[in-house]
This record gives C-alpha cells, sequence and structure tokens, in this order.
C-alpha cells in the first residue's frame, strides 16, 4: 500500500481530469475532509491519499490505473454508509476513493421492463426514478441516502424482501472496471465467468453457469461497478402500514411483546407479504411492519391477531407514501447523518431463534446495564421467504437459511468504552443462548477477527479463489475483505 502522499500519483491523476474542475482532491486541500472524504463513521478515522469523482467508466479506469502504478489501493464508494468507512479505507491510509457521484444515470426498456442505473444513484431517487418510469419497482432497504453501489452487491435487504428476495437477486447484467483496468459488460451470457454483482462499497462476483457457484454479494473484490441492469415488478397497489408501541420502565417488560413477535416471524408459512422490525430502545419497544396488500387481505392474514398490544395502522397507502413513511421511520434510528458510533450484528436460522427463558435472562440483563449513552436501539429484523428460494451456493451472499438478523448501535459524542462494551457484552449474552455464527456483510462490524468466515460462511473459501485469479495483487482491498488463495 502506498505511504505518504505521491506526486507522481497527483500527476497521474490530474493528467485524467486534464483541465476539468472537481475531478479529484488530496490531503494538502481546504476543506478536503467535509467536502470529499465525508466519513460516516466519525468514530474511525479515514484519511485517503486521494478521492476521485469520474464523470464515466473511462475516468474509472484510468484511476485504476493511476493507482496500480503507484503502488496503492482502490475502493469505490456509492452511498458512502459503510459502518467501518470502507469506502475510504477504513482507517488504513494511502487508499484511492473513486466517489461514483456522477454516477446517475437511469434508463428504462418497456418492453423487458428492466432498468438501468447509475451505481452512485441513492434508493430514494431510485424508488422515484422507477416509479415515474412505468410504476415499477424492486427490493431494497428504505434509507433514501444509501447508495445502490453498495447496497444491491452485497444483498440488499429491505421490508419487500420476504416478497420478491434481496436486491442483489434483481441484477441482470453489469458494467464493471476490473483491476487490469479494463471496461466489461457482464451477465450470464456475455463474459458470464465475470459477473460482478457486488461493492461494499465495491464489491465483485463471478457467475459461473456451468459449475455449482455463482457467486454474488461477496466484498470489495475485484472491479468497480458502475452501471446495474436490473428486473422490477409492477408496484404493489396497495400497502398496508402499522406500529405497535411499548412504553415500559424497565427492558425485562417487554420480554413476552417480543416472544410473540419472534414466534410469529418463525413461522414458515408467514404471508411473504409481510416484513417487520421489533426494535428495543431506551423507552420500551416498537413493532412496526409493512404489508403489500390491502387492509383486508393484511387481517386475513391473521398477521394483526397475533401480536399483542394496540396497533396503530397507518393506513393503507400507495408504494411511494408507504417508501417515504418506511424512510421517516427508519431515519429515527439510521439517520443519514454523520455520527461517532458503534454497532454489533448477528443471522439466526429458525433453530437457533432464543428460547424464552433466553429472552427474559437477555431482557432482564439489559435492564441492569450502564450503557453509557440515552442514544443505544437493537433491532431485530425478519428475513427469509422470497430471500431462502435461492440456493445458499447460487451467490456469494450465504444467509439464505436465515429469518431474523439483529443489530444493535450505540451513538456518543464522544463514543466511550462503556458504551461499546454493552453492545459487545449484549452480544456474548445473545450468542451464548443461541450458538448463532455470522452476520450480513452489509451491518460492517470492523472489531470481528474472523469477518470473512462470518459474512461469507461456506462461500468463503470460493471467493478466495475467485480472488486469486481475478485480483491476486488486491487492488480493491478493505481491512475486511477477501484475501486471495495460497
Amino acid at each position: 500500500m502506498g505511504q505518504g502522499h505521491s506526486s507522481a500519483l497527483q500527476t497521474c491523476i490530474d493528467g485524467i481530469a486534464n483541465g476539468r474542475s472537481g475531478f479529484a482532491a488530496y490531503p494538502s486541500q481546504p476543506l478536503y475532509q467535509l467536502a470529499w472524504v465525508k466519513p460516516y463513521n466519525l468514530d474511525i478515522k479515514v484519511h485517503p491519499e486521494a478521492v476521485v469523482r469520474p464523470k464515466d467508466s473511462d475516468d474509472v479506469a484510468e484511476v485504476i490505473k493511476c493507482a496500480t502504478q503507484n503502488g496503492y489501493k482502490v475502493q469505490a464508494k456509492s452511498g458512502g454508509h459503510s459502518f467501518g468507512n470502507y469506502g475510504l479505507g477504513g482507517g488504513q491510509d494511502g487508499v484511492i476513493t473513486i466517489d461514483l457521484v456522477n454516477f446517475q444515470q437511469f434508463s428504462m426498456d418497456n418492453k423487458t421492463w428492466q432498468a438501468t442505473i447509475g451505481a452512485g444513484s441513492h434508493l430514494g431517487d431510485v424508488t422515484d426514478r422507477l416509479h415515474d418510469a412505468g410504476g415499477r419497482a424492486m427490493a431494497y432497504g428504505v434509507c433514501p441516502d444509501v447508495g445502490i453501489g453498495g447496497h444491491a452487491t452485497i444483498g440488499g435487504l429491505g421490508p419487500m424482501s420476504r416478497m420478491w428476495g434481496s436486491a442483489l437477486d434483481h441484477i441482470v447484467e453489469v458494467e464493471v472496471v476490473t483491476a487490469d483496468g479494463k471496461i466489461q459488460r457482464a451477465s450470464e451470457t456475455q463474459n458470464s465467468d465475470l459477473f460482478w454483482v457486488c461493492p461494499i462499497p465495491s464489491f465483485f462476483c463471478v457467475f459461473a453457469p456451468n459449475e455449482e457457484q455463482g457467486l454474488r454479494g461477496a466484498a470489495s473484490n475485484l472491479g468497480v461497478i458502475t452501471e446495474f441492469v436490473v428486473r422490477t415488478h409492477p408496484e404493489p397497489a396497495n400497502v398496508v402500514q402499522y406500529s405497535y408501541t411499548f412504553i415500559f420502565g424497565k427492558s425485562a417488560d417487554v420480554a413476552s411483546t417480543y416472544s410473540a413477535w419472534q414466534d410469529l416471524i418463525s413461522d414458515p408459512k408467514l404471508d411473504r407479504r409481510f416484513g417487520t422490525e421489533f426494535i428495543l430502545n431506551p423507552t420500551g419497544a416498537i413493532i412496526t411492519g409493512t404489508f403489500y396488500g390491502t387492509e383486508a387481505e393484511y387481517r386475513a392474514s391473521g398477521i394483526p391477531d397475533r401480536l399483542p398490544g394496540k396497533q396503530d395502522l397507518v393506513g393503507n397507502n400507495d408504494w411511494l407514501t408507504a417508501f417515504a413513511h418506511d424512510a421517516e421511520n427508519e431515519a429515527l434510528y439510521l439517520s443519514g447523518l454523520a455520527t461517532p458510533f458503534y454497532s454489533k450484528s448477528l443471522a439466526f436460522r429458525r433453530e437457533e431463534l432464543i428460547n424464552t427463558t433466553g429472552i427474559a435472562d437477555i431482557f432482564k440483563w439489559t435492564d441492569s446495564q450502564d450503557k453509557g449513552t440515552p442514544l443505544w436501539f437493537i433491532i431485530f429484523d425478519a428475513t427469509g421467504g422470497a430471500v431462502a428460494d435461492v440456493p445458499m451456493n447460487a451467490t456469494a451472499y450465504s444467509h439464505r437459511d436465515k429469518v431474523m438478523f439483529y443489530q444493535s448501535y450505540v451513538i456518543g459524542l464522544p463514543l466511550s468504552k462503556k458504551s461499546k462494551g454493552f453492545l459487545e457484552n449484549f452480544h456474548s449474552q445473545i450468542t451464548k443462548w443461541t450458538g448463532a455464527f455470522g452476520t450480513y456483510a452489509g451491518y460492517v462490524d470492523p472489531e470481528l477477527k474472523d469477518a470473512p468466515e462470518q459474512y461469507w460462511g461456506s462461500n468463503y473459501e470460493e471467493l478466495r479463489r475467485v480472488k486469486k485469479v481475478w485480483d491476486p495483487k488486491e487492488v480493491f482491498w478493505n481491512p475486511q475483505s477477501v484475501r486471495p488463495a495460497e
């Protein structure tokens, strides 16, 4: 990895710009951190050697060549919401960040209803553009300022994923710039051994139609994706949204409510049109969710009758209103604002869910802890459904058999060791009762010592082989990326 400022690197990058303003910035420039770097997690300091904002794939290719010629690593940045700031080097100096902010292209093929989307697009903009192009939609998360370039290529989970699958499962073709600086189109029929579908902010995948395993959902490995072609669905005509709010003095008072919610989401026959979260916070708990159908269909599903408490039914909304409402709810916990924070997470198979005794013990333990901050929350997400229809080895995404994730967060100004210790000990309580192992690569945890195994599970060794073939010198790198096979 390059060390210290390189005049040769700057000369090379500035040569690509050929006098264009706003193309690149370097640490010596005023407002570099504020205007160009813009880290999301303020607890992790990052000092990229340069931040470049290319206008097209040719620019990306030339920047990669400049980096390799001068001994620097490369990471792409789409929305910039990596928990570990991995698009900016993840705390390691000497990384070139390729900021894809200018890749906003969009078009719709009205015969196939496949959309072409630039990798710098944010999810909120994608929602509006798909709607305006014929009332179309696809599955992804509801944070509107998250970039599709990182989100869709590690999985891309959201409330509609149980119905339609992950965002990754919608990708049919990509444009990608590989480690040798070549611009490629990749799909099942064109360069099928180079079917890239994954950055976090820059992930690479290979699809091999004649082998058992097509690799999608890996991390930061073999290229910079610049454009997606995705399949889409007609927007649901009706969306029912609801919430249950439980305000208690102690987390232990919420244990029975959580048990009822976990029993519901672990039901193999649970209606796939249903997505839900259970959020534990300092004042109690909130159950939020979305049902893609009419209110009559929602009530006929039996879901409202299986949860305790009084339901606050938001109403029967259209698609755009529903997305805006979900985004507003999510912003209460996962704001797009940069803050110092820490997070832990875990994925659960059905047989690994917390039993009744464990639930009571964990929630009681939570009450007894000094969190070190009033800004903490723990989110349990339902998954499965259509996501589980895809074979485990069809993509690098290794959590097809999971029915739930949990994510925990503490925010501090500044972030204290006590707050981080609370989450680490909570995580220990969870693992003690469940034995679960592994987590979603989108919930980056820089403290994980065995991160690749936890992110990609049984697919990890195959990913290492792919890395050796396509990027043996590790041009595309972050502190937890896949290492080449030896």
